[in-house]
């Protein structure tokens, strides 16, 4: 396994089979979905405390997602910036349809 990365296109095929799993994609992608409802309210409400509340309600899920389905450690602990990048791209390919959760 490649442990180091020059760019954000090696690394996403690695971040895709950290996430095989539907259920864990899933979770992502729940977790994301609330990350932007949070960041609306917040910035809608005034309520910017609430911001707090998205990067647990992001990585909450993510990781629910790999200690109990892939039963792996999440990107993040290793590759924090390609990991949120990918998060973000893995999100926008289930919502295009060019992946499956």
């Amino acid at each position: 396994m490649k442990t180091e990365f020059h760019s954000f296109r090696e690394f996403y095929p690695y971040y895709l089979k950290e996430h095989r799993h539907p259920v864990c994609r899933r979770l992502h992608f729940i977790g994301s979905w609330l990350v932007l409802g949070i960041l609306f309210y917040s910035l809608s409400s005034a309520n910017y405390w609430a911001l707090w509340f998205m990067p647990i309600a992001g990585y909450g899920f993510a990781w629910v997602g790999h200690f109990f389905f892939e039963h792996n450690k999440p990107a993040t602990f290793k590759y924090p910036l390609y990991s949120l990048i990918g998060d973000w791209v893995m999100f926008k390919d289930i919502l295009i349809g060019r992946l499956k959760c």
